[in-house]
């Protein structure tokens, strides 16, 4: 993930001709109808419609590509990547291409090589993986070295080609691997390939080890060679959870699904957003990160070779020390100050302070939140006292789910100060929990809005010293 790629001016108009609703619903995003328009349900001021979209906030707007780089943090590459589904995947076209989408070419392998000495050198030497392992994939017609000539027939490129077949034993897709060692590798998806099938192997265990790029797949197998052919594998040619849902449609057995995907910060955010998604389908989940930047990595490291180390995600090691400082505040006010005014005029104050009052303001109302959360769950005779609600602050962040503007967060901290404020008169039990999680709810906005405003500040920090650098 991350690795440039050359995009032609086609590729960048396909990515930009993504129907942006499609798209958005099929990432989990929910999305609320605006007129002749829809709205973000977490960041109400950006609308959308068809491929643009229009932020009435910061009034500036755009296309598919460049939604995905203000909304999603991507970079061009990335960006472009994730509309073509995997680099030259299944395109996410507008309904009203369905047609052309329709008349795209069948799906074709690509050409094989008369021997597959070329793959055999690079994933030995190169990659690290056992020439066992590499063997039982090639024989069965899971792995091959291709031979295709250029556009002018003067030159001949071999690739690895990874396929991946459906329940029928029928070639469904297929993933192309660049196996030079010098220039830029290529790496992508066969036009036309159905990402529910990308290069996969069953087992007759209930588990499912689920990857990124087929050689980390490998690579695992590789390192974890005692009876690994009796569990499953899939690599998804991308961050795309289709082809992860497929085999555990097909295959009712694997009820233990365990993610192995990248640990980097787009590795992370979907691992987190995978594990949410089959929790939710009552699925058992596990996450098993490497402990370089992918699986392969951690082989050649295993080599003593060198290795790209892992990636920390920015939020989670500015989450770490904002809830020590909300931890502390938590034991210092006292609790007579514990009230739902209290929290109200720390709210308000936020919209006449500057940006480095606003988080001290911010983190008060986490603090206050958590407390008055402890009282309402104490009145009830329960056990959650504030060490178990810093505990569920701290775990509960997550940041796939971290990426609404300040303001839209401030608005939803707003809202759920309401939803307190209609409660009146002696509570049952029941409504006494509903608020309760309002107020854990509150303190949780609160840290995602502080990590929101020193991300910001990050940025901009950076962006001062690229400049004076550059002087």
């Amino acid at each position: 993930m991350g690795t440039y790629i050359h995009f032609t001016e086609e590729q960048k108009q396909r990515a930009n001709s993504v129907d942006l609703v499609d798209f958005l619903e099929r990432q989990g995003e929910k999305l609320l109808r605006s007129g002749r328009e829809k709205r973000l349900a977490s960041d109400r001021s950006i609308t959308i419609r068809g491929n643009r979209w229009y932020d009435h906030e910061t009034r500036e707007g755009g296309l598919a590509i460049d939604f995905l780089q203000n909304f999603y943090g991507l970079s061009f590459p990335d960006a472009v990547t994730r509309l073509l589904s995997g680099e030259q995947g299944e395109i996410i076209y507008k309904k009203a291409d369905i047609k052309e989408q329709e008349e795209r070419k069948s799906f074709v392998l690509p050409e094989k090589h008369s021997d597959m000495r070329r793959v055999f050198a690079y994933m030995i030497k190169q990659r690290c993986i056992d020439r066992d392992i590499i063997s039982f994939f090639a024989k069965n017609k899971m792995l091959y070295e291709s031979c295709e000539l250029s556009k002018d027939k003067t030159k001949e490129y071999h690739n690895a080609v990874f396929v991946g077949f459906d329940e029928n034993g029928t070639p469904r897709h297929a993933h192309k691997q660049g196996i030079y060692t010098k220039g830029k590798k290529f790496k992508g998806n066969i036009e036309s390939s159905d990402p529910c099938y990308s290069f996969n192997y069953i087992g007759k265990s209930n588990k499912l080890y689920i990857f990124e790029a087929p050689i980390d797949m490998l690579s695992f197998i590789t390192m974890y060679q005692r009876d690994w052919q009796q569990d499953s594998y899939v690599s998804l040619c991308g961050v795309s959870e289709q082809a992860m849902l497929k085999m555990l449609e097909i295959n009712p057995r694997l009820n233990h699904a365990i993610l192995c995907l990248d640990h980097d910060k787009a590795g992370i955010e979907t691992s987190e957003k995978f594990y949410d998604i089959l929790t939710a389908k009552k699925i058992r989940c596990d996450k098993f990160k490497p402990q370089y930047k992918d699986w392969n990595e951690d082989l050649k490291a295993s080599f003593n070779l060198p290795a790209i180390p892992a990636e920390k995600h920015p939020q989670y090691t500015l989450r770490d020390k904002i809830c020590s400082e909300i931890y502390e505040l938590t034991s210092e006010f006292n609790n007579k100050d514990n009230s739902l005014s209290k929290l109200n005029n720390l709210f308000y104050k936020c919209k006449t302070s500057t940006v480095e009052q606003i988080v001290e303001i911010l983190k008060q109302l986490s603090a206050f939140s958590l407390l008055l959360a402890e009282r309402e769950y104490k009145q009830m005779g329960g056990r959650q006292d504030i060490d178990t609600l810093q505990q569920r602050l701290y775990y509960g962040f997550k940041a796939y789910e971290n990426r609404s503007r300040l303001n839209s967060r401030l608005d939803t901290i707003g809202q759920e100060l309401l939803k307190i404020s209609k409660y009146q008169g002696i509570l049952s039990e029941a409504g006494k929990t509903n608020i309760a999680k309002i107020y854990e709810s509150i303190a949780q906005h609160s840290l995602k809005a502080i990590i929101l405003i020193e991300l910001q500040e990050q940025k901009q920090k950076q962006k001062q010293i690229k400049e004076m650098t550059m002087q």
